[in-house]
């Protein structure tokens, strides 16, 4: 069956978002710092293993997954070197007939969440795959973020960051197209569901917090690259930036 990304040049959106990956990697090896050993790795929606990279030196055995055949395709071609990566063409709800139930220490999945609409499953199929005492690194879009916060303040909106509500953002005219959805979640509504799975948070993060077309055009992306390393984890207390990561630990 088709996926989603099998019609879209998904490695081709990366062209120009150097700032936009590099900030993902800083938070991707901040959280793998904190965990001391995995054998393990499995990374869903990996695409086209853009982020394999940053985190292949930690595991002797890495899975990476992806509902669409033609990205999964070029990251076999990529890495076709590496005798110790699995490939598994799946969407999540599937993945359990594929992965052993608590059997994988480390689950990654980032750019993923906004595509998902019933975050609760999702959590609960990741939860039974997860080894006790494993970790779960996952990013999610953010629905507080200081532009939408300003946004919604100045048409009155004061009950904006009370509403644990997700936001699908797409146009009325994407979603009669029957387009994937684009789900911005509120931090604590992704934290509660966490709770409810019996997962710790051990570190969050707030990250690409100066994304902006106008101050890429003006600065290095490796000045803004030196101001989001510093910027991550005291922006993460006021949930500021669109793409909260999150570093989870499955109870033992």
């Amino acid at each position: 069956m088709s996926a989603a990304y099998d019609t879209f040049d998904y490695p081709g959106y990366w062209i120009g978002r150097d700032y936009e990956h590099k900030s993902e990697v800083i938070a991707l090896k901040a959280f793998l710092q904190k965990i001391k050993k995995v054998k393990n790795i499995l990374e869903i929606g990996a695409g086209f293993g853009r982020l394999m990279p940053s985190y292949a030196f930690r595991a002797k055995s890495i899975i990476l997954t992806d509902p669409s055949a033609k990205t999964l395709k070029i990251a076999r071609e990529a890495f076709s070197d590496r005798k110790n990566v699995k490939f598994i063409q799946s969407s999540l709800e599937n993945l359990p007939a594929k992965i052993r139930s608590n059997s994988v220490n480390l689950v990654i999945m980032i750019r993923v969440i906004h595509h998902i609409k019933d975050v609760d499953n999702a959590f609960r199929i990741i939860h039974r795959m997860i080894s006790p005492n494993g970790y779960f690194i996952f990013e999610f879009a953010n629905k507080k973020h200081i532009k939408a916060r300003v946004k919604e303040y100045l048409k009155g909106n004061f009950s904006f960051l009370s509403d644990k509500s997700p936001r699908d953002i797409r146009s009325q005219k994407s979603i009669k197209k029957g387009t994937l959805p684009f789900m911005n979640y509120h931090p604590d509504k992704i934290k509660d569901i966490l709770t409810q799975y019996d997962f710790e948070v051990v570190e969050e993060r707030s990250v690409s917090n100066i994304r902006s077309t106008f101050l890429k055009n003006i600065f290095s992306t490796d000045l803004l690259v030196s101001l989001e390393k510093v910027l991550q984890k005291p922006f993460s207390y006021i949930d500021f930036g669109p793409s909260i990561f999150i570093l989870a630990r499955k109870r033992g």
